[in-house]
């Protein structure tokens, strides 16, 4: 009975601690989206107030219809939708073939893409510039995601690199044997065993792209292109802060990567018992 008490007492702590990091984390999400239902009143007289004395969503709608965020919300999924896809068709091949055709230059190969990173983002916001309005792609999905692609390219190759490394070379010489080709072993052998590391990849660069500000600020200048982030910030240029609509519409920016998440999240577990069974 003291083992069972003692074994209870030492979990306690750690279980307390995670329940209060997990209040933690999720309180500002939570403050956000219960304060994007309160009347525009309360919002102005009482701000600090946890609980609506009135639960309204004129300020969705406002966001939604009004201030067409409902499209620039499109253009977002779009943007990110494409730039996650590329980015992975890409960094899959590269990363295995820095693994499988580079072995000893790969390293040193991935440390100079990752150094990519090193540059601070509005130092390349100049040559950017000049490159899409000179080949014509300024204020265009395709010039957006074409710079998008030179951020998480090098990053994605970087990560998936050191996935691919753990594929054992002795499956695929077994493959090799049955007759698989080079490209049908890394479709169906390799890249099958790295699924985690490539939903994960998926994941950071789709939360990326669609919560990139800067570039998407400079490049497009037509509000009907304009992704929900560039967006969101124009709310904050008139006189009076609208807290109520900028509210909503945080909550309409978070939903996407969550859902994103959510549909992506069991690809992930199955990746897991997959790699660990084989």
């Amino acid at each position: 009975m003291s083992g069972v008490s003692q074994r209870v007492r030492s979990l306690t702590l750690p279980y307390a601690f995670l329940v209060v990091m997990a209040v933690l984390s999720a309180f500002p999400l939570v403050w956000i989206i219960i304060s994007s239902v309160k009347p525009a009143s309360e919002l102005a007289s009482d701000p600090l107030s946890f609980f609506p004395s009135e639960v309204t969503f004129a300020h969705y709608g406002k966001v939604l219809f009004e201030l067409g965020a409902l499209r620039n919300l499109g253009n977002s999924v779009i943007i990110a939708l494409a730039t996650t896809v590329l980015t992975i068709a890409a960094s899959t091949t590269g990363a295995y073939g820095i693994v499988r055709f580079f072995p000893r230059v790969g390293q040193k190969l991935t440390q100079l893409l990752i150094s990519t990173y090193m540059f601070p983002p509005i130092l390349l916001a100049v040559p950017y510039s000049v490159i899409m309005v000179s080949v014509g792609l300024a204020n265009t999905y395709v010039g957006l995601v074409l710079v998008y692609l030179s951020f998480s390219i090098p990053y994605a190759i970087w990560m998936l690199t050191a996935f691919y490394q753990t594929v054992p070379l002795e499956i695929e010489e077994a493959a090799q044997v049955d007759g698989a080709g080079k490209f049908r072993i890394f479709l169906t052998v390799a890249s099958p065993i790295v699924l985690p590391g490539i939903v994960a990849t998926a994941i950071y660069t789709f939360i990326n792209s669609f919560n990139e500000f800067l570039y998407a600020l400079l490049f497009i200048n037509s509000s009907d292109k304009m992704p929900i982030s560039v967006a969101l910030y124009s709310l904050s240029g008139s006189e009076v802060l609208d807290w109520g609509a900028m509210m909503a519409a945080c909550v309409v920016i978070v939903v996407p990567s969550v859902v994103f998440f959510l549909l992506i999240q069991r690809h992930i577990a199955a990746g897991l018992s997959e790699g660990s069974v084989k």
